[in-house]
Parts: C-alpha cells; structure tokens; sequence
C-alpha cells in the first residue's frame, strides 16, 4: 500500500512539472539578447560613407501587434529605407514576453532597427528585461556622418534613483568620436513638457541639445500622436510619431543640404 502511494505521489509530482509556468516578470529570455547592439554594426556598416540617409521612427506598438506586423509587411515591400528607430512602449505593463513578441516581429524587417525604452517598459521588471534584450538605455551609433543619440527620457518611472535624462551620458556624446560625424539626430521616447518627462530640467537638457555639433532635430513618441513641435523659440524640431494603432511611420530624409520628412499611412 505504501509503495503504491509512493508510486503515486511520484505520477502526479512528475506530471505536474509541465503544468509549472513561469511568472510574468520573471526576465527569462529566449531568443536573440542585445539587439541593438547587433543591429547598429549593420546600420554603421551599411551607411558608412553616405552623405543621404533615409529612416524610419514609429513608437508606441503596445497592445498594436497586428498593426506592428503590418508595419513590418509595409517597410519591407520598399527599398529606400536605412534602419528603423523604434520610439519605445514596446510593451504594456513591463511583461517579459511582451518583449519577446514585440522583438521576435521588428526582428522580421529587411532592415535594421533599434528600440528605444518607453515609460510603459520600465514597469515592473520591465527595464531590466529591455536592458537583457535590448541592451542600455542611453546608446548612441553614427550613420554616414550623422550621429544618433538615444535617451531614456522616462524620468517619472525611476523617482530620481537615477539620473534620467543621463546629463553625463550626454555631455560625452558631444565629442565621443566627433571626428566621425558632422550632424546630429536626438531620439527619445518621451520630449520635454511631457508628463513623464522631468520638466524641472527641460531647458537644461535641451541646452546640452544644442551643443551636438550640426543639431538637426530631435524625434521622440510616447504621446501617440504626430506633432511637430519647436518647444524652446530656437528652431530646433521636437517631431513626434503616432502609435501603431493609426497605422502610420514617419520617413526622414537627411541630405547634404537640409532635411525633410513625411507621414506615411498604410
């Protein structure tokens, strides 16, 4: 009898072990980690020596992921785009597979991209998934001679435990490697005078903005709408793409002479 109730317990003990899930915001990561970083080899490889680049920015592709497939379907079926900047909100409420998702789609374009963080990817563990995924959350790359400087502007999801915008991060990327580039895009997910944006320091950081060598605009999500914004009296663009759920991206063309953009529906 002993034996039989062993044997028992033993069935269901080993038959319950496939029944065991994993907790939501555990930060178990399958699949490909440190995205951006593979994918800014391939932008600088491949727009070393350009003098035009064109790029895509979206954002906020929470919740959205057949809207986001579709984006991906539509970038492909053209031939003129350099990379993408994904503006961040990749996922909802932090979860570790909406991560995953989200990336296991973007990573079906032909071309490359980088994902910024968003204020809704620093809930729970959510920062600490995007760092394992994605890499940190200031990063910066050069393309052809314009350099990207990407922000982690969220400051009202870290109650000032770090510095966010990194003003140091900042101040270095002024003349790290200037002799690479001659002109300069600031991305971020959140602009100034945003609410999870740190408004004490808005015109500090937007001084440091006006520093980097050539400043052509800076781009930025989070609001879900498209605006196209001069915040500070300066000229200095703050241009915003909307969510995924408008199905739309927006298309940057940077020439020797200007730049332009346009918003592309599909």
């Amino acid at each position: 009898m002993r034996k039989n109730l062993y044997v028992l317990l033993s069935c269901l003990f080993l038959s319950g072990c496939g029944m065991i899930d994993y907790h939501p915001y555990d930060v178990r990561i399958s699949g490909e980690t440190n995205v951006n970083a593979h994918n800014i080899e391939k932008i600088e490889a491949n727009c070393k020596g350009k003098t035009t680049l064109r790029f895509v920015t979206m954002g906020d592709s929470q919740r959205w992921y057949d809207e986001t497939e579709d984006f991906v379907k539509a970038i492909n079926k053209r031939n003129d785009i350099d990379f993408v900047i994904h503006g961040g909100d990749m996922s909802d409420f932090g979860v570790t597979k909406e991560f995953l998702w989200q990336r296991d789609i973007m990573n079906g374009l032909n071309v490359p991209y980088v994902a910024l963080i968003g204020n809704h990817d620093c809930l729970g563990t959510g920062a600490e998934t995007y760092k394992a995924v994605f890499g940190a959350t200031n990063f910066s790359f050069i393309a052809g001679n314009v350099k990207f400087v990407c922000l982690n502007t969220n400051a009202l999801e870290y109650d000032y435990s770090e510095p966010v915008p990194d003003f140091t991060f900042m101040e270095q990327e002024i003349t790290n490697r200037s002799d690479e580039f001659e002109k300069t895009v600031i991305s971020m997910h959140a602009r100034p005078y945003t609410d999870v944006f740190n408004d004490n320091v808005a015109k500090v950081f937007h001084r440091y903005v006006t520093q980097y060598p050539g400043i052509q605009f800076c781009t930025a999500a989070h609001t879900h709408h498209h605006r196209d914004d001069v915040i500070f009296d300066d000229g200095i663009h703050y241009i915003t793409s909307d969510c995924m759920d408008y199905r739309s991206y927006l298309v940057f063309t940077i020439t020797p002479e200007k730049y332009e953009y346009e918003l592309v529906k599909y």
